[in-house]
């Protein structure tokens, strides 16, 4: 039974139907041959269930190593960027505004991992 192969209404009708025409002496046999499709659709399902599942775990233990990595980064990059801004313009209101910009726009790099890791382990 391939991956794709899903048991539809009509096949298990046809197994019944065929049950009926042929009568009690294949009865075992057809109903074997039923029971073992069953069991590889069940297991198909529970193994992509599984997949899945230990795919979102993966991706929940990798991302809390990533944020901290993107954290550790920021500051780092911060420190230049605050001197840049800072000593860029000679009014202080606006290396003010341009120190608050620059920590807003990490803040949104930062914040916007964090919000696309959350989601993608829910």
């Amino acid at each position: 039974m391939t991956p794709g192969d899903e048991l539809e209404r009509s096949e298990i009708e046809a197994v019944l139907e065929t049950r009926r025409e042929l009568g009690l002496r294949y009865d075992a046999e057809l109903v074997d041959g039923f029971a073992d499709r069953i069991q590889a659709e069940v297991e198909r399902r529970v193994g992509n269930e599984v997949q899945s599942r230990d795919a979102r775990q993966a991706a929940q233990k990798s991302a809390g190593a990533r944020q901290l990595a993107l954290g550790i980064v920021s500051l780092i990059a911060g420190i230049p960027i605050t001197a840049i801004s800072l000593g860029a313009t000679e009014s202080g209101d606006l290396s003010f505004f341009t120190l608050v910009l620059s920590w807003g726009g990490i803040t949104a790099v930062n914040l916007a991992h964090a919000l696309q890791a959350r989601q993608s382990r829910s």
